[in-house]
């Protein structure tokens, strides 16, 4: 009979220590740069159906959208462009979408590789990740211009974006 009790309070222990390395994502505090001209901003309106397994992260999933109408740059009149037609359209492209193809460990943090939908546009992207205990903080680059908004027709590269995203593991 303590065999038998034993093997339960062993039992669940494991699944309590190794279930807490499981979870969902939340709370998202997402801001970009667009680097050539130096506007900084935020979106929100974050959901997500991603499944974090910290014990083996190879085998979570990341799967997260942003709502395009929460598009905030600081200022009114840019806001109001930028969620406009002509590059956002917010109306007919509410959301801008991720989801996860592949996750490799790293030996500090670990890579996400998936697909980014803005504008009904699905691109491949990389997303570099660290572990801060009940965060997951991340950085990714990408290029409007390949999501069919052109804010500097100049080059591809004047229309360079830094996005870093932090996650609350729940």
């Amino acid at each position: 009979m303590k065999k038998i009790i034993l093997l339960i309070l062993v039992s669940c222990t494991t699944v309590f220590l190794f279930g807490q390395d499981q979870g969902t994502l939340s709370d998202a505090d997402i801001s970009f740069t667009f680097v050539s001209k130096k506007v900084n901003g935020t979106i929100s309106g974050f959901s997500s159906s991603s499944k974090i397994d910290k014990n083996n992260i190879s085998s979570s999933e990341l799967n997260g959208s942003v709502d395009t109408k929460t598009l905030d740059s600081g200022n009114f009149l840019r806001n109001w462009s930028l969620k406009g037609g002509k590059y956002f359209d917010t109306d007919t492209y509410p959301t801008i979408h991720f989801k996860s193809t592949s996750i490799e460990e790293l030996k500090v943090g670990f890579t996400v590789t998936g697909q980014l939908t803005i504008k009904g546009i699905s691109k491949p992207i990389t997303i570099a990740f660290q572990d801060e205990g009940n965060r997951l903080v991340g950085s990714t680059t990408l290029f409007s211009s390949d999501f069919g908004i052109n804010i500097m027709k100049k080059s591809r590269e004047a229309n360079k974006v830094v996005v870093n995203m932090s996650f609350k593991v729940n």
